[in-house]
């Protein structure tokens, strides 16, 4: 039997093909994961994904598994400390403006939910609360941004978040099935479908 089809990028190494066979592309619905995925993504900005994939739960260990509401209740000489202390941190990438913008991040969450805003359903609100079904055939087709993402960027700066610039927050988009951009030759494409 031939080996199944897949997208280019994940390559050949295990957790790339793991993470592209099983979690990209596939709709996420739940608001603190849904955050978690900002912030990983806010911290591949410039890198790989790889990169941070392979970092990943060191982010859950070390910044309270992503809970946007513990992480926001870290704040003043505690918050610049913590920081400082995770910018020592060889399992993370040491880039002071990426650690800030985890808490500033968490700030911006928790300030939506007081106002009652859902996360989830304000995100999925920019697609009409379903995935957008491309049908690209070649790697080379599939844009960085698009009108969509840079309205969702725009939408999540107003509110205080940052480093959810228009291309960050397409790969966010992709990795968290508001779109389905998985090849059409891939055999998550359909399954996704």
């Amino acid at each position: 039997m031939p080996s199944q089809q897949r997208c280019p990028w994940c390559g050949t190494s295990d957790d790339y093909v793991a993470y592209h066979d099983s979690v990209w592309g596939v709709p996420e619905y739940d608001s603190q994961r849904l955050f978690a995925m900002l912030i990983l993504e806010g911290q591949q900005a410039g890198l790989s994904w790889v990169t941070v994939l392979r970092k990943q739960q060191h982010y859950y260990r070390a910044f309270c598994n992503l809970n946007p509401g513990r992480l926001a209740a870290i704040q003043g000489n505690r918050r610049n400390a913590y920081i400082a202390e995770m910018l020592l941190n060889k399992n993370l990438i040491r880039n002071k403006l990426k650690l800030n913008a985890i808490f500033k991040n968490a700030d911006a969450y928790v300030a939506l939910t007081e106002q009652g805003v859902d996360f989830s359903q304000w995100l999925w609100g920019f697609v009409d609360g379903v995935p957008v079904q491309n049908q690209w055939r070649e790697h080379s087709q599939v844009p960085t941004q698009t009108h969509t993402s840079v309205a969702m960027a725009k939408a999540l700066k107003k509110t205080g978040f940052t480093f959810v610039g228009p291309t960050i927050m397409y790969a966010f988009m992709q990795a968290t099935g508001m779109v389905n951009d998985h090849l059409t030759h891939c055999f998550r494409h359909q399954a996704l479908s």
